[in-house]
């Protein structure tokens, strides 16, 4: 069954507000305008006076923003950082997470929407087995992983919106030349009507935080902005996300088309305006659950090992990590697709006959993992390594 199914259409209308419809009624709105700190996430209380604007300082970070009011609409725009502050992604990296002095680090994020009409199972599972993968076979040191699920008590790292936003900050703060950063999130996805003219197929994507109905989604231009364009030169990020309407989540230029029979070809997703989505001379990849207009599923009845539930995608691409050693993104990537085809398919027709029909016959109803990169490579001749 779907896991990360499609949330029902009147939370999240194709609009261009990243807060869900419905959250609150026009006279609470009207009461209490609230907005957000455009620099560590945090909510702010913006004043009740009439059209114009003004500034409130956040009282986290400590920076100012500007908000404007028209037509009942709050809009906070972030100022500069005063010279006499710390930067907000150092107090943020002192105070709440983890001090990192290797070269690798992680960010890892399950969300189970625990006690909503949302709710998923595995999430915080796909964590642990991540957790594993990455310190016994890439040699992540155990506290340079940052984990962030609904089972922590500590409340700075819940996944709330505010929380992810600090994290992946922490992920990239302070990084230089040989880092190897990794986030992973698992939890649900959505797309949302893109304005801006940035998008191939006129759609943004978006990962959902575990208090999205109260603090809105994680649009994927401002995770382009937090964790992709900060990369500076010979550092490497990869992204590995288990969601829904997950092809493009980190807004890389490049995505890449590959065949059931083996042939590939990198499809340029630059815009005509101009926005810049690159690193700051860093590289990005991410390896997604399924393409953008796609649902990501659970991994439970077909999984040989099924007691716990998991994402199709993070089983998939833990199982052909483990594999084979040293394989290149070419030979993942397929290997990736052919156990989420074998697996979702197998009620239909079951041996090698069922899995030589399911390779000829495409199937609009089974995601395909996807890769994409800020830079082009040879997906065939490029080693997989973290």
């Amino acid at each position: 069954m779907p896991r990360r199914a499609h949330i029902s259409a009147d939370i999240f209308t194709l609009m261009g507000n990243t807060r869900p419809a419905g959250m609150a009624s026009a006279r609470a709105a009207a009461a209490a305008p609230t907005s957000w700190c455009g620099h560590c996430g945090m909510s702010i209380a913006a004043p009740s006076t009439g059209p114009g604007s003004s500034s409130v300082r956040c009282a986290f970070c400590h920076r100012l923003a500007r908000v404007e009011r028209h037509r009942g609409m709050t809009l906070a725009a972030p100022s500069p950082p005063r010279a006499d502050v710390v930067p907000a992604g150092l107090e943020v990296a002192a105070g709440y997470y983890p001090s990192v002095s290797g070269k690798k680090r992680a960010l890892l994020v399950g969300v189970s929407y625990r006690g909503t009409a949302h709710e998923l199972k595995g999430t915080v599972n796909d964590v642990k087995e991540m957790r594993r993968l990455l310190c016994g076979k890439f040699g992540f040191p155990g506290d340079c992983i940052l984990e962030l699920t609904e089972n922590e008590r500590d409340p700075a790292r819940v996944p709330t919106r505010a929380n992810l936003l600090r994290a992946m900050r922490w992920l990239v703060e302070c990084s230089g030349s040989g880092d190897s950063l990794v986030f992973h999130f698992s939890g649900h996805g959505v797309q949302k009507l893109d304005l801006n003219d940035d998008e191939v197929d006129g759609y943004n994507e978006a990962l959902c935080p575990a208090d999205f109905e109260q603090s809105g989604k994680i649009l994927d231009d401002e995770i382009n902005e937090t964790i992709v364009r900060p990369l500076g030169r010979g550092v490497k990020l990869h992204a590995v996300v288990d969601t829904c309407h997950s092809g493009t989540i980190l807004d890389l230029p490049y995505l890449c088309r590959l065949s059931r029979t083996g042939y590939w070809q990198w499809e340029n997703h630059d815009r005509p305006s101009g926005a810049r989505k690159r690193p700051n001379g860093g590289l990005a990849i991410s390896i997604s659950g399924c393409s953008d207009d796609q649902k990501s599923a659970d991994a439970s009845g077909f999984s040989e090992s099924s007691s716990s539930s998991i994402g199709a995608m993070t089983d998939s691409f833990i199982k052909a990590v483990e594999a084979e050693p040293g394989t290149t993104y070419g030979r993942l990537l397929s290997a990736m697709r052919a156990r989420i085809r074998d697996g979702q398919g197998s009620r239909r027709l079951p041996g090698r006959l069922g899995s030589f029909v399911r390779w000829m016959i495409p199937s609009s109803g089974v995601q395909e993992p996807q890769l994409c990169s800020s830079e082009m490579f040879d997906i065939y001749r490029k080693p997989f390594l973290l």
